[in-house]
């Protein structure tokens, strides 16, 4: 329903950036709030963004653009790969991230939107609330994984998981810069700062991914956060 709401609040906002774009001066209207400008990471987050990141997923040069300008401002390191066969899975316009203002525990798949939607994550939710919370920022992201050529829930029979097509990212715990590991598998119910951190850090990235999937969604998000593109800011 959250996702239903935002849609329809911003048909309106869609319209008139049309119109501005025909008025003389339009290109003076920050390219936060315009959803034809060029996507920039830094851009504080608003409506717009999750607009403009789904815009992305439907073109995938400027996608590519808007990552490489990413890169180009140290935000991202990463290689394309281009749109690979891998078993019976199809990726489109994937790249793999090697590294972003954090370490990974490996490198990982991703399209390009889910790229970019971490990126803005990672530096106006994840980095914020960690400095906040611990006065340092995370040097490392464990994860399980991103790309898995299966259906949901490892079904015989059944939809593709976002997975399949590198379009969803589970992370399993954060490292502080001094060493301290946060798990959400051991740590989602804290009350002491690395809870802090795991629900401050979910719920930011309800503002970025289309969907976000926790521990209290079911058994099976137990130990990880699915941060996936589908859908329309879904946050369980």
């Amino acid at each position: 329903m959250r996702y239903v709401v935002l849609i329809i609040l911003l048909i309106p906002v869609v319209v008139a950036a049309g119109l501005w774009q025909q008025w003389p001066g339009s290109e003076r209207v920050p390219s936060k709030y315009n959803p034809f400008a060029p996507f920039n990471v830094d851009d504080p987050l608003n409506p717009i963004t999750r607009f403009k990141l789904k815009a992305l997923d439907q073109d995938p040069q400027r996608c590519l653009a808007a990552l490489a300008g990413a890169r180009e401002q140290g935000a991202i390191d990463y290689v394309e790969v281009g749109s690979p066969e891998i078993g019976a899975c199809q990726l489109d316009h994937a790249v793999r991230v090697r590294s972003t203002s954090v370490q990974f525990s490996a490198s990982f798949l991703a399209s390009c939107p889910l790229a970019l939607s971490w990126v803005v994550f990672e530096r106006q939710r994840l980095q914020p609330a960690a400095r906040e919370i611990f006065g340092r920022d995370v040097a490392r992201v464990d994860h399980v994984g991103s790309f898995a050529c299966r259906n949901v829930y490892h079904r015989a029979s059944g939809r593709r998981s976002e997975h399949a097509t590198a379009e969803a990212f589970d992370v399993t715990g954060f490292r502080m810069e001094d060493g301290t590991r946060t798990t959400v598998a051991g740590h989602w119910q804290d009350e002491g700062p690395r809870g802090q951190l795991l629900r401050r850090a979910f719920e930011g990235s309800c503002d970025v991914f289309g969907n976000s999937l926790g521990p209290e969604y079911n058994a099976a998000h137990r130990d990880h956060f699915h941060l996936g593109m589908r859908g329309y800011g879904l946050c369980r």
